[in-house]
């Protein structure tokens, strides 16, 4: 019986570049470990000959809208072929910073002060009604887009008068944005594989947080892995995220982002479920400092899809 694997890359997301690196670096470590894998571009190549070609699982290497809002792993939920990350409902959640963040709250889980706006009321409302709720947050502030990744369309801003300009900015990627305190602090992110926690990683950012530029472009930014926390803030953390995981029901595989503030007490930001596996991406470095090539991620990834 055929073990074809297909890695699903690219799409249409403002992701796309990321994506592609992704899933060539996958595709390769597939092929390297002598299974039979297909990259196959989802803008190009239509998901319901998946079945008709006999693929037997998926791994998805695809970042952004399309890729990890749960769109695509409802497709394949309904095909009935197994998968990587998340399932579908988990994937949605994620993928909606405000919805992860108010179940985050509703569960006792730390998060900081923040407001939501959708595009239809900024239209209809009066924007100075919206502005003097954003004003209760104080000054600066984090604009950024709801549903999306990779940093695009945030902005930190430390006065009103770049408000509207940073409002509009983020409605260029998503209906719905979050205006949220900026948060003071040291950025960690902890990798998770199966139902362990690998070793977490400090963010160095010479930015005044980790934008597209800083993680993408900048040579500067520095990422410390072991992160160079005690043992018992490394604990605290590492059972944060593994907590902020459960209550989403997140599976299989990704990364959760958390900051350090300047009161020493850690505050959640997001979860990816299909983080970049780039040569330069954080998930493989988390991996290697708890001892996992690249080929054991990918094996293990593949062996945790359902």
């Amino acid at each position: 019986m055929s073990n074809k694997i297909a890695v699903l890359y690219g799409g249409n997301s403002p992701e796309r570049e990321i994506s592609l690196i992704s899933g060539n670096t996958i595709l390769n470590a597939l092929k390297k470990m002598g299974i039979e894998a297909y990259g196959l571009d989802i803008r190009d190549f239509p998901l319901f000959l998946l079945k008709k070609k006999k693929f037997k699982k998926i791994f998805i290497a695809l970042h952004g809208e399309g890729g990890e809002d749960g769109s695509i792993q409802t497709i394949l939920e309904y095909l009935n072929i197994p998968y990587t990350g998340s399932k579908s409902f988990a994937s949605s959640i994620t993928f909606n910073k405000f919805i992860a963040k108010t179940l985050w709250k509703e569960y006792g889980l730390p998060v900081y002060p923040h407001v939501f706006l959708r595009k239809i009321d900024f239209i209809k409302k009066n924007y100075l009604e919206i502005k003097k709720n954003i004003l209760k947050l104080n000054f600066p502030v984090c604009v950024k887009p709801n549903s999306t990744g990779s940093s695009l369309g945030i902005s930190k801003i430390n006065n009103v008068n770049y408000l509207l300009d940073a409002i509009k900015k983020a409605f260029v990627y998503s209906n719905n944005i979050l205006i949220e305190k900026y948060i003071e602090g040291i950025e960690y992110t902890v990798g998770i594989l199966g139902n362990k926690t690998l070793p977490s990683i400090k963010i160095k950012s010479f930015y005044s947080f980790y934008n597209y530029e800083a993680k993408y472009i900048d040579k500067n930014t520095q990422y410390f892995c072991p992160s160079g926390l005690n043992q018992y803030k490394e604990k605290e953390l590492s059972e944060l995220a593994m907590k902020a995981w459960n209550v989403l029901e997140c599976s299989g595989w990704g990364r959760v982002d958390i900051i350090l503030d300047k009161k020493n007490n850690f505050q959640l930001l997001e979860i990816n479920t299909c983080p970049g596996m780039t040569p330069n991406s954080l998930f493989p470095m988390a991996a290697k400092k708890a001892g996992l090539s690249f080929c054991d991620v990918i094996d293990e990834i593949l062996f945790l899809a359902k």
